[in-house]
């Protein structure tokens, strides 16, 4: 049988965090013959081609022949904001079962998206776990000592925002992209107040909820994810209204009804502003502006220094909750 021609002239478009569309040229002849297409598609970090073996053909993906160009779709095999290489292979299966093939056409590299709006909005099925809404009164945040020391004598006693790491979900819009100060909210059940333990530092700062979230503020969903833990966070966005990071936010993530959703909300009841936060989740809430110590107070906690949390922690991808079934 005729040999085939090599695939020339890839060409790699519309491409988002779990998909791309993918073309090549082949010769004229080829096109009526071809039955199959396999396609090498590599992490670019990883240098050592990453392929398995149909028959004595190399390759990772399989399909069969379709007009060009393809979707090669696939959250289990393409994450988010990652450099790929692919190159591909034509065949003819024969009636013996055995593959006439091509050669491998040349590499051409490209990265994946971040996550899309829509996806994040998937990602809601966070609300399924969420749990009842318990009553709060202040935003904290625990730091070391020298974390404050530093503010006060280097900053002019404001916290500013900085720039949020790569921990949570790989591909988050947010991941190296905004800039914020993390705090918390969670209460212990049984008493109200926030815990007294805390894996980030024996000095608390403490604020009024409503210096941070009120009606003038914007509420964002960003992430939702696990450390192979039983317990899932949750990441949320408070952004005054006009701000440099609400126009991040607002191209980029979920807005939420501050008054109506299943993690933090901002109420008037009688008169007066009441909060809430999801109790079956941990809520991690990045404020986009600088916070000066003085409109909250700052204190030691009586409880233990728990074990320090890692940085850049990374998602757990196989747990079945908090992962985002994009592409299905």
């Amino acid at each position: 049988m005729e040999l085939l021609s090599t695939p020339k002239n890839i060409e790699i478009n519309n491409i988002t965090c779990d998909s791309f569309r993918i073309s090549w040229a082949m010769e004229k002849g080829d096109l009526e013959r071809v039955t199959h297409y396999f396609i090498d598609l590599n992490k670019k970090e990883n240098k050592n081609s990453n392929k398995f073996k149909h028959r004595d053909v190399p390759t990772k993906l399989v399909a069969k022949a379709v007009p060009l160009p393809m979707t090669v779709r696939g959250h289990w095999f393409l994450s988010p904001r990652t450099e790929y290489s692919v190159a591909v292979q034509t065949a003819v299966k024969q009636s013996d079962g055995e593959y006439l093939v091509s050669g491998w056409s040349e590499t051409v590299e490209f990265c994946t998206g971040d996550y899309a709006k829509e996806h994040l909005a998937k990602e809601r099925k966070a609300e399924l776990i969420a749990g009842r809404m318990l009553r709060f009164s202040v935003f904290y945040r625990n730091q070391h000592k020298e974390y404050f020391q530093h503010v006060r004598m280097h900053c002019g006693n404001v916290m500013k925002p900085s720039l949020k790491d790569n921990s949570g979900s790989h591909g988050s819009p947010t991941s190296g992209m905004l800039h914020g100060i993390f705090f918390s909210c969670n209460t212990e059940f049984n008493t109200g107040p926030p815990p007294q333990d805390s894996p980030y530092g024996r000095y608390r700062f403490q604020i009024p909820a409503q210096r941070l979230f009120n009606p003038n503020t914007n509420l964002y969903f960003a992430d939702f994810y696990c450390m192979y833990t039983a317990y899932h966070y949750v990441v949320l966005v408070l952004a005054p209204k006009g701000s440099s990071g609400d126009l991040f936010c607002r191209e980029r993530l979920p807005q939420l009804d501050i008054s109506s959703n299943k993690f933090l909300t901002c109420c008037v009841e009688e008169g007066e502003l009441v909060y809430r936060h999801a109790q079956d989740s941990i809520l991690e809430v990045i404020y986009t502006e600088p916070v000066d110590l003085g409109l909250g107070v700052l204190g030691e906690i009586s409880g233990h220094q728990l074990m320090s949390l890692s940085t850049n922690a990374k998602k757990d991808p196989s747990c079945k909750t908090c992962n985002i079934s994009v592409g299905r």
